[in-house]
């Protein structure tokens, strides 16, 4: 496995990714890998798992960083995403097909970018309910918990009890400094449209990001003609919880959907 650290894709914002390979493999093509962690916990270490497996299958695999809060609010994590982008298309990958992996944040983002790029997307316990899921819960009260460990935790030991609407509600509301004004423009399923990337969306049944975001997701892709694959999950596991159970499938997935004939690296 050969493993690139630290790698600056924003001078600016001090932003870096790792990229990962397993040099003995032919390239299949260039998979993002977007870490999870509700956009206020989290770095590009807790997706060495993932990334490692798909590496070895032949895909460069790139993790990167991004801003989180309390130092930016939504939309500035998307904004680092549009400029990892760029210096893909000014690097030495910019020939390679793209697919995106992410989960929990990182599956809003993945989707996010199978929107605005038409790229193929692989969404765990994705955070795509926003506007519709808070104006129908405006009595739940909003509660952090103990978030303390969060990032001495491996991702798939995380948030695996089962719904937590509280929870829901303090680190969606926390990715919008508590304003209300953007969470319609937030919600991906509004914008969804016929040139939107394939995806593979998955969810548990009774975890705590509710099971109406892939449902209209998924409602919202067939009305736009746009391939999907959706994975309902038995149990209470939350995002990489249940990536051992889907990752054939995620596999096969960006088999069909990151397609290259030959890459010279």
């Amino acid at each position: 496995m050969q493993v690139k650290h630290d790698i600056s894709y924003d001078e600016n914002r001090h932003l870096t990714l790792d990229a990962y390979h397993d040099g003995t493999k032919p390239f299949l093509g260039l998979i993002i890998d977007i870490h999870g962690g509700g956009w206020f916990r989290g770095d590009k270490v807790k997706d060495e798992d993932w990334a490692t497996r798909l590496a070895e299958l032949g895909y460069m695999v790139l993790v990167p960083n991004y801003r989180m809060t309390p130092d930016v609010y939504y939309p500035e994590p998307l904004s680092d995403m549009a400029s990892l982008m760029e210096w893909i298309s000014r690097s030495e990958y910019n020939q390679m097909p793209i697919g995106v992996v992410g989960s929990s944040a990182g599956g809003n983002m993945a989707v996010e970018m199978a929107i605005r790029y038409g790229i193929p997307a692989v969404s765990l316990s994705g955070i795509l309910d926003i506007d519709d899921w808070l104006s129908k819960h405006q009595d739940v009260v909003a509660v952090e918990g103990d978030t303390s460990g969060f990032n001495n935790q491996a991702s798939a030991t995380i948030n695996q009890d089962g719904a937590n609407d509280s929870f829901y509600k303090w680190f969606v509301m926390n990715y919008f400094n508590q304003r209300t004004d953007e969470l319609t423009a937030a919600t991906p399923v509004h914008r969804v449209t016929s040139q939107t990337g394939p995806m593979y969306l998955a969810n548990s049944l009774n975890e705590f990001v509710p099971t109406s975001g892939v449902l209209a997701m998924a409602n919202a892709l067939t009305a736009a003609n746009v391939p999907f694959e959706l994975n309902m999950v038995t149990g209470t596991r939350h995002a990489k919880g249940y990536l051992d159970e889907v990752f054939n499938e995620t596999v096969d997935f960006l088999k069909r959907h990151v397609l290259v004939e030959h890459v010279d690296m």
